[in-house]
């Protein structure tokens, strides 16, 4: 079986300055990956490939990395991540209703980014605040007790900090 060659042609600076910057460079993957989403918000093909090239290992293994652990990306997040919390108190006291109201407020569905690149619209499973569900976070800020009625507002609440950026 013939492998495929593939040629890198970006360069990325900040990648080369922190692999420079390491002691030891033996279990540098996920370090470089880490990196890597910091500067670029998620780890698009490219990026995996010249990782796989400066670290001298294999496209498989930089892929297999980045798709085991779910805080690396493979694809563009939102602006602001709203996760639904899905976990029994909150899926009992209606966040399913809950998602479905934000799927169509923001016409996209789970785990989907909307087309302006603001909203990534998210379910997990508890985090840990069952006295107040159903939960819903947007980033760090926890709201509690969200009904469906409740969408409109937060979603507002949003699209107006990113007003304010863009003046």
């Amino acid at each position: 079986m013939a492998q495929e060659i593939v040629e890198v042609t970006e360069s990325y600076p900040a990648l080369d300055a922190f692999y420079d910057s390491l002691p030891d460079k033996n279990g540098a993957l996920i370090p470089m990956l880490h990196k890597a989403q910091e500067e670029y918000g998620y780890l698009p093909q490219e990026v995996q490939l010249y990782v796989a090239l400066k670290l001298g290992i294999p496209a498989s293994k930089v892929y297999g990395v980045a798709t085991f652990y779910s805080l690396f990306n493979l694809e563009r997040k939102g602006q602001y991540r709203i996760n639904v919390c899905l976990g029994t108190a909150c899926y009992v006291r209606g966040s399913e209703a809950i998602l479905e109201a934000l799927e169509n407020e923001l016409k996209i569905k789970r785990t989907e980014t909307t087309g302006d690149g603001l909203f990534t619209l998210s379910s997990i499973r508890c985090v840990g605040a069952c006295g107040l569900a159903p939960v819903v976070m947007v980033g760090d800020k926890v709201y509690g007790r969200v009904t469906p009625d409740d969408v409109r507002g937060i979603v507002d609440e949003y699209l107006g900090k990113a007003g304010e950026h863009n003046d």
